[in-house]
Order: structure tokens, then C-alpha cells, then sequence
């Protein structure tokens, strides 16, 4: 029997090419983008799982309110984890992470340093938390002394090339000898931080037992059975036991003050598996994804997928004219009901099947690209994995059972004694439902062409936006500390070449860079009402003048005035939240030591116009600025011409003074845009998608205004012998579409304006969502839905009525 279905199955769809082409491809194309994003959709969720322990294990984040500033941090004070450990039975263990950015590497011996990123210094504990097999090297040991340090294999291969690097001696920041410890497998890609050089903590220069700092990611790991919510509560018990009392040495204030004066200062849990896609603290070891991108493409995957499903069973029903004697006379024949749904059944799962198979090339060509834009390694390969496969053989089966259902019962009623008579009706307008399903296709249409113009209006709102400087043609030398005090004349050789307007050194940019929090009180006592947390910038004369900032307010740093070695230039929100209306010479301090014992006072000198130097997701905060030697990175602004050639002079000045280390560039305005690279690329995966989906919904169009002008052939050539003109004609045929069309704009319109408008809560600064957005959506679905169904409604207008009445 099964054979037997197959055969007249596969007859059937080489019998209706067009009608089985149109069908196939759509499906084909809705399964290629389902799978496309299952893919991107997994990999987003397998984050940290590769863990062994990653049910148990947390990451302590910190909540802190204070001087005007709701700070909501990935870091914690140093002491938490130790103490978590002593004082409660329930930790295993706990580990550290302290980031130090990008240093300068390179094994002893070796005259070039290499520039290697996220130098990360940890606990020796850091393998009993997390699942980092080692190559070589104790686990237990790798990191328990000063001064070794565990790198990744391919690290190892890099710096070593086919030699042991166990026991070799490396060079770190130009001067910090450590020795290879461990080498370990590289981290997976699908991890919330990457390391390839993990020093010993014990080697880390930081002013240990700072409760009231918050440098270092820590992560505990609970015994099996712990809950970590009840957990969680301990936390206020910790803060009063160990931050008050050194708020209360430091400040003067105990906390139950610190809250009176409306500031808070909190502990909380996040699992390891969640923190990819559900944490949105500041101080992140790596950029996070959006839990919202998440369940935004898997919307989008079903809903391509019914789309591809709606043309299927559209496109059944409407040719049912065709199929309908097919029917009564089968059943004259003496076939059973259940017969004839096993016959289109198998029609529907064998063009499923074939277009699974066509959906796999389409994924094997179109995979490389998508991992280009979704900044992904995924292969194919993940397809047929044991957990998978099961999936995948399942889907085509699936969509075949659920795409032909309706069709094969609906072939399946006609009664053979009407339809033998010729008088079954199945015109285009007496079908409800597949009115119903052509404006589901095109309202999910409208709301994916709506989805995209707002996200590209906010990018390019994003990259336009007034930010407060100035940061075109500012160019930013990497690495400068790596030369010492050669920095000071490296920046006065480059200032000598044509073209280089003024140069800065500093380790803070507007961009994403290193943070330095301090607390500021007005001049007197620690008052938690006169206090500010604000970021605190050391930089030099230039700084100001060449990022291009405004001073509203008193003036800038000058080597003519000694005494601005203790002046400060604040920004207009740490003016607003410290309250002076005058505040030009008036005075700040803050604690110079982690104990509190030492105070430094600063005098106002001048105020500088509110400038974004985070995300535009965060209103602006408070920053000052004051003259610190600090050679994180030098910033030059250039006015030439010709770039490449200035570019290669600041090379070779960069060579002769340092040739052992590696000359590293980036321009800020690309390093601004890197910020919002993952909305670049929602965007552009978000237009993709849109265009197939109205792909699918225009090749369902396209077949139905085939076999709607087919069907009504004889009334088109008797109007055309009565007079009607071909622009007529075409109105008629086009206006039941349009109406759906219609529709489905104004079902999708509100549904469109509700996603986005809770997408760009995510955005302290954006757009308006404004009308014309709709219309300009609502237009473009017309179109399409026109040039679509105009190509079958002109065909039918000009064909010639003689040969449509002959046999009349």
C-alpha cells in the first residue's frame, strides 16, 4: 500500500511541475531558515554547559546606589568569596577572576613581544570550579604559587611553536616574569569569558580586603541540594558584618546612615548558565547576547516555517477544481476516506522530504555567511549530532503531517456524486480560511519589514548621535605603557609629522576601556548627602582638546598653571548631583588610600559638557578628570588627507623607539560602532530573514493568483468580448488580494509598534517610533503584493477570449 502511495505520489508531483516547484522551494527555504536559526538559537543557549558542575555554579554580582549613580556591576569586592567559603558550610568552593586587559607577551629569549588579550589573573581554585582540562601540568597546583601561570594551547603553540613550554620562563607588561605552569585545552567559544594566559592571584599587586571596592568577578560553587535563593539571603548578614564596620572606619557612617541617605549596597546570585544571555551588569568579561534575540528568532523560525506551511496548504486547496473529479471517482471506485488522506498525505511528506534535502544544501552554501554576520563558528556538523538528528529527521515529517492535514481532509470530503455533476465551488472567495492564512502571511511580513527599518534607524541614530566629542579622524595608538617613559617622546615625534593635528596619552577613552570608580564629597566631612560615585579619569594636558570636548564652564589643564597637579574638570552630571550652583573653585576630595587614613582635595578648575562614554543604553553618569602619567594608550588627531601614508609614518616612529613590540591601532569611531555591533547584527540577520519571509509569502501569492486566474479563464474572456479593457481586468483579479493585503497591515501595525517599542526600552537614548514607518511598511507590502500578483492578472488579460469560449 505504502508503495503503492509513493508511486502515485511522486507521479503526481512530476505531473504538477510549476504548482510542485513553487511548493518544494518555499518549504525548502522556510526549512533552510528554521534550521539556520536553530542553530544560532542553540548555540546562544549552550553558553557555560560545558561545565561539568554548571547546575551549582554562581557568580556573585553587586547592586550599589550611591551619590546620584545606580551602578549594577558583574564584579564584587575581593573578600567575598573566601569569606562565603569560611563562614558558610553550603560553598564548595570558590574562585576569582581579575581581568587586566591586553598586556604584551612573550617567552624569554624572544625579541618581539606578541599582543595578547584578556591577561586574567585567578585563584588557584579556578580548575576545581570550572571544566578547563589541562594538557599538561597539576590542576591542584598549576596556579598555588606566585608567579606561574597556565596558557591555552594555543598560546602554547604560538609562542612556542613544537617545543614544551613546561617550566619556560615568559615576559608579561614588558617586566613580570612568570613560568609556565599548565597548558589547557583552548575555551570553548560557547563560554561567557576567554582566557589564554591565567596568572597566579598570588601574584596579583592589589590592596587586599577592600569591602567597599568591587574589582573582581567571583564565582561559588554550592554543594548539591543548596538552594540558591535562601542562600542569597545571607547576603545582608555579610554586608553588615563586614562592609559596615569599614564603611564605618573609612566614611564615618554606619549602614543603616548609608541607606537613610537613600544609597544601597547589595549581593545577588546569577547562574552560570544564565549570565550570556541574562545579565546586563556593567564590568562584563566579555560582551553578553539578549535572552530578547533569542525569543525574537525563534518567533521568526516558526513563523517562516508557517508561512512556507500556508503556501502548502493554500496552494492544495486551491487547485482542489483540478483534483476534485480525481477524487469522486476514486471513491466510485470503491476507495475508503482514509485511503484518500493516506494518498495526499504521502504527496504531502514525500515534497516535505524532498525539501528537507534541498533545505540542506541551502544551509551547507548559506552557513558560512550567516556565521560571517551572526560572528559565529557553527557547522553543519551540529546538525547531525546524536542530539539532533532525531530532531532533524523529525522535522520534514512533521511539517508534512501538519501542512497536508488540511488539505487531505478537505480532497477527501467531496461527495463523488457533486463533484461527477461539476458542482462543487471552490473559488478563491468562498474559501474563509485561506483568506485567513494569506493575511497571516503578510501581516508577520509587515512586522518583520517594520521590525527592520526601526532597528536600522536606531543603529544609524546610535552612530549620528551628538555624543560630545569629537571622535572622527582620532586615531589610538594600543600598548603605550609597554614603552615606559618613552610614551612622552614616542607622542612628541608623532606631533612633529604633517598632519597630526594634537595627541593625548591616557588609559581611558569614550569607549569601551578600563573603569576606575571613586567616591567625591564636597569639602568638609563625608557626607553621604554631599557625596558622588563617579568614574575617575587620569589623562593629560591634551586630553580634552584632542577628543574634541566642550568646556562650558572655567577652562582646561595648562602647564602654565602649577597648581592644577590638584585640579579637577568634572562633567555637567557630577556637577548636578554634588549641587553647586558656582561650581568653578570650589573644592572635592576623596579617600588616597584603601584604608580611608589619607584624603586628596581637589579645586574645580573647570566643567565639561555631558559626554556618552558608555553604551547609549545608559544615561550619561558622573566623571571627573585629573592629571595622572597614566600611558594606557595614546590618541592623535589627524587632519591628513592621506591616511595610509600618515599611518605608516606613525609606525615607523613607533619602531624606532620600540622594535621588540607589536604596533597596535584602531580609530575610535570604530571603536564606538564596536559597541553596538550585536544590534548591527540583529539587524542585518533581521532584514535576511524578513526578505525570504516575504519570499515564501510571495511565491504562495504567485501560485494562487495562477490558479484563480485559471479558474476563472471563461469569465475573463467572456468580459473581454463585452468590452472590458485590460487595465479592468487586472483590477478585478488584484483587488480580493489587496484587501487581504489591507488587512494584514492593519492587524500587523500595533503588533509591530508593541515589539519594538519594548525592544528599545533596552535604549536610555533612541528613537520615536513614528507613523510613517507603518505606511512606508504597509506600502512596501502592497507592492509586492501587486508586482506579484500582476504578473498572473496581466497574463490572463491579454490572453485571447476566442481560445477560452471555443468550447462554449
Amino acid at each position: 500500500m505504502l508503495t503503492n502511495y509513493l508511486k502515485i505520489a511522486w507521479r503526481t508531483l512530476q505531473k504538477q511541475r510549476g504548482f510542485t516547484f513553487i511548493n518544494i522551494f518555499g518549504l525548502a527555504v522556510g526549512l533552510a531558515c528554521c534550521m539556520l536559526i536553530m542553530l544560532y538559537v542553540l548555540d546562544e543557549l549552550s553558553y557555560d554547559r560545558y561545565n561539568a558542575k554548571a547546575d551549582r555554579i554562581y557568580r556573585v554580582q553587586s547592586d550599589i546606589k550611591f551619590g546620584g549613580n545606580d551602578m549594577h556591576f558583574a564584579v564584587s569586592p575581593d573578600p567575598v568569596g573566601p569569606t562565603l567559603k569560611k563562614d558558610y558550610p553550603q560553598v564548595e568552593q570558590f574562585v576569582r577572576l581579575h581581568d587586566r586587559g591586553t598586556w604584551s607577551v612573550k617567552r624569554v629569549g624572544e625579541p618581539t613581544n606578541l599582543r595578547e588579550d584578556n591577561i586574567t589573573f585567578a585563584d588557584s581554585t579556578l580548575f576545581d570550579v570550572f571544566t578547563l582540562p589541562l594538557l599538561s601540568g597539576d590542576p591542584k597546583r598549576a596556579l598555588a604559587e606566585p608567579n606561574k601561570v597556565v596558557i591555552s594551547e594555543s598560546a602554547a603553540k604560538r609562542h612556542f611553536g613544537n617545543r614544551n613550554p613546561m617550566g619556560q620562563p615568559m615576559l608579561f607588561d614588558g617586566n613580570r616574569t612568570f613560568t609556565v605552569s599548565g597548558v589547557m585545552q583552548d575555551m570553548p567559544k560557547n563560554s561567557h569569558f576567554h582566557s589564554n594566559f591565567f596568572l597566579s592571584m598570588l601574584s596579583d599587586n592589589y590592596p587586599w580586603g577592600q569591602w567597599l571596592s568591587n574589582n573582581h568577578h567571583t564565582y561559588i560553587l554550592l554543594k548539591p541540594g543548596t538552594d540558591p535563593v535562601a542562600f542569597a539571603k545571607n547576603f545582608d548578614t555579610i554586608i553588615e558584618k563586614y562592609a559596615g564596620p569599614q564603611a564605618l572606619q573609612i566614611i564615618g557612617t554606619t549602614m543603616e546612615q548609608f541607606r537613610k541617605a537613600g544609597n544601597q549596597m547589595g549581593f545577588w546570585l546569577i547562574p552560570l548558565t544564565d549570565i550570556h544571555l541574562h545579565s546586563k551588569q556593567q564590568i562584563e568579561l566579555a560582551p553578553n547576547g539578549d535572552i530578547q534575540y533569542v525569543y525574537i528568532f525563534s518567533a521568526v523560525a516558526l513563523f517562516i516555517l508557517i508561512i512556507a506551511c500556508i503556501n502548502f496548504m493554500n496552494l492544495a486547496t486551491a487547485r482542489s477544481a483540478n483534483r476534485a473529479k480525481e477524487v469522486g471517482v476514486r471513491k466510485v471506485m470503491g476507495s475508503e476516506r482514509q485511503q484518500l488522506v493516506g494518498q495526499f498525505m504521502t504527496e504531502s511528506i514525500l515534497t516535505t522530504v524532498l525539501a528537507m534535502m534541498l533545505a540542506l544544501i541551502l544551509v551547507a552554501v548559506a552557513l558560512p555567511g550567516f556565521n560571517t554576520i551572526a560572528a559565529k563558528e557553527m557547522s553543519l556538523n551540529q546538525l547531525v549530532s546524536p542530539y539532533y538528528l532525531p530532531l532533524l529527521i523529525s522535522l520534514p515529517i512533521v511539517v508534512g503531517l501538519l501542512a497536508g492535514s488540511y488539505p487531505a481532509l478537505f480532497l477527501s470530503s467531496f461527495q463523488p456524486i457533486t463533484v461527477l455533476k461539476g458542482k462543487i465551488n471552490v473559488s478563491f472567495k468562498s474559501v474563509g480560511l485561506r483568506s485567513g492564512l494569506v493575511v497571516f502571511q503578510f501581516m508577520m511580513s509587515v512586522v518583520l519589514i517594520v521590525g527592520t527599518i526601526i532597528v536600522y534607524r536606531q543603529i544609524t541614530y546610535i552612530q549620528t548621535k551628538n555624543v560630545g566629542f569629537n571622535r572622527d579622524q582620532v586615531m589610538t595608538v594600543h600598548g603605550v605603557y609597554s614603552i615606559g617613559r618613552q610614551a612622552e617622546t614616542f607622542k612628541q615625534e608623532v606631533l612633529r609629522l604633517p598632519g597630526v593635528v594634537s595627541g593625548s596619552i591616557s588609559g581611558y577613552l569614550p569607549t569601551p576601556s578600563s573603569r576606575n570608580d571613586n567616591a567625591y564629597f564636597a569639602e568638609g566631612q563625608a557626607d553621604m548627602n554631599k557625596g558622588v560615585s563617579m568614574q575617575n579619569w587620569g589623562v593629560d594636558y591634551d586630553y580634552v582638546k584632542t577628543l574634541g570636548m566642550q568646556l562650558v564652564k572655567g577652562r582646561d589643564f595648562s602647564r602654565d598653571f602649577g597648581s592644577d597637579s590638584s585640579g579637577i574638570i568634572l562633567n555637567e552630571a557630577a556637577v548636578n548631583v554634588l549641587g553647586f550652583k558656582d561650581p568653578i573653585g570650589k573644592r572635592v576630595w576623596r579617600f588616597d588610600d584603601s584604608q580611608g587614613k589619607t584624603r586628596k582635595t581637589f579645586t574645580i578648575i573647570g566643567i565639561v559638557k555631558n559626554f556618552h562614554f558608555e553604551s547609549l543604553r545608559r544615561n550619561i553618569g558622573s566623571l571627573s578628570l585629573v592629571l595622572d602619567s597614566n600611558s594606557g594608550a595614546a590618541s592623535f588627531r589627524l587632519s591628513s588627507a592621506n591616511v595610509p601614508v600618515l599611518m605608516k609614518q606613525i609606525e615607523a616612529k613607533w619602531k624606532q623607539i620600540a622594535p621588540d613590540q607589536p604596533f597596535s591601532y584602531q580609530f575610535m569611531d570604530a571603536s564606538f560602532d564596536n559597541m553596538y555591533r550585536a544590534e548591527q547584527r540583529i539587524g542585518t540577520i533581521a532584514l535576511t530573514f524578513a526578505a525570504l519571509a516575504i519570499l515564501i509569502a510571495c511565491l504562495g501569492l504567485f501560485g494562487l493568483a495562477a490558479f484563480m486566474a485559471e479558474q476563472r479563464t471563461k469569465e475573463i474572456g467572456v468580459r473581454k468580448v463585452l468590452g472590458a479593457s485590460v487595465g479592468s481586468i487586472i483590477g478585478l483579479l488584484s483587488k480580493d488580494f489587496l484587501k487581504l493585503v489591507l488587512v494584514a497591515i492593519v492587524i500587523a501595525s500595533p503588533l509591530a509598534w508593541y515589539a519594538m517599542s519594548q525592544w528599545l526600552k533596552d535604549f536610555a537614548y533612541k528613537i520615536d517610533i513614528e507613523w510613517w514607518i507603518f505606511a512606508l511598511a504597509g506600502l512596501l507590502a502592497i507592492s509586492i503584493a501587486l508586482l506579484t500578483v500582476s504578473f498572473q492578472s496581466i497574463k490572463a488579460a491579454l490572453m485571447n477570449p476566442v481560445k477560452s469560449l471555443r468550447s462554449e
